[in-house]
């Protein structure tokens, strides 16, 4: 269907409809699709269409890394409301990588789920196989990180929030050349998360230096030598804003690795929902994800889709901050 879509420069969903007799195809196209079909000798596979009418309900979820606990906590609790609704679910690993993220998607659409979860990867700037899912109308819910949201219902965080407020504490208690260390700017979570660090800086009349705003690679030899890199600057930063759990325990080891002393010389928040934030020395001031509330709350979105709510939807889960021990330098006055 994809050749015979791209011969005719249609949509997939419109040769499926015209090799169904679809009243929503003119006779016209029907015709087309129908010849061009026979001349590429495109068969439906009975069998196949069997598995599928006979297949049990599922659902499709693709992240950028399984191994980490936000996406794990997530993903488990699309599992729960899922179950809870009868659907089973295939969940997909993109890597961080676009290729294995549309190639995810291409297998879901092939497997026939009922609908997608999806967070962008990291490298992802080409949005034309959520596209394509749109024009098959099938129901897609973005969490995390999300594009085309003037189509597809959303799940996110407060990040802007809970940067600003993660901020104003490490300024509250001493410190001021603040850095913060972030992803890809085209991400819509790094953007929010940079807004917020940005506006308390503003607030409190701090001046904005460039070159403490670090935004490349999520990656931890990356996080790790970009963090080493600021740290041995002539303009040091005495506190780190970091973007996520990846990044957090990379700053939090280049610090170590500086001989540098928690919180006393740079403090330290970071985005992590990981249980090792309270298990490491010293104790890690964190802003958390409510993550399986996250996947929750995505899950019986989709579901909602699936029955036929078509209404677009963009559902904010809080974070919260825990202070613990990297943060403080002082006690506030």
């Amino acid at each position: 269907m994809k050749d015979l879509a791209k011969e005719l420069n249609v949509s997939i969903a419109t040769v499926s409809r015209a090799l169904r007799n679809s009243s929503e195809i003119g006779e016209e196209m029907q015709r087309r699709v129908k010849e061009l079909a026979k001349k590429m000798n495109y068969r439906p596979n009975p069998f196949a269409q069997s598995l599928r009418k006979e297949s049990p309900k599922m659902i499709g979820v693709v992240v950028p890394n399984l191994v980490t606990h936000y996406y794990a906590a997530v993903l488990d609790g699309i599992e729960d409301e899922a179950r809870r609704a009868g659907y089973s679910v295939i969940s997909a690993n993109s890597h961080e990588s676009f290729e294995d993220e549309a190639h995810a998607v291409d297998n879901f659409i092939s497997l026939h789920v009922e609908g997608i979860i999806a967070c962008l990867a990291q490298t992802t700037t080409d949005y034309s196989h959520y596209e394509e899912i749109a024009e098959m109308g099938i129901p897609l819910v973005f969490f995390g990180r999300t594009c085309l949201s003037d189509q597809f219902s959303c799940v996110t965080a407060n990040g802007d929030e809970a940067a600003q407020m993660a901020t104003q504490h490490l300024i509250d208690t001493g410190s001021r050349r603040i850095a913060f260390i972030g992803g890809p700017n085209h991400l819509d979570m790094v953007q929010r998360r940079k807004h917020g660090y940005l506006e308390a800086l503003r607030e409190n009349r701090i001046p904005i230096n460039r070159d403490l705003v670090v935004c490349d690679k999520i990656d931890y030899q990356v996080a790790l030598r970009e963090t080493a890199r600021l740290l041995q600057s002539s303009n040091r930063p005495d506190a780190i804003l970091a973007f996520n759990d990846i990044i957090t325990f990379a700053a939090f080891t280049a610090i170590k690795q500086q001989s540098l002393r928690i919180p006393e010389d740079v403090a330290l928040i970071g985005f992590t929902d990981d249980a090792h934030a309270a298990y490491v020395t010293p104790r890690l001031s964190a802003i958390e994800d409510q993550s399986h509330l996250m996947g929750v709350t995505a899950c019986k979105m989709l579901l909602g889709h699936i029955q036929g709510d078509t209404k677009v939807y963009k559902k904010i889960v809080p974070q919260q901050l825990v202070i613990r021990d990297t943060s403080a330098k002082k006690q506030k006055l």
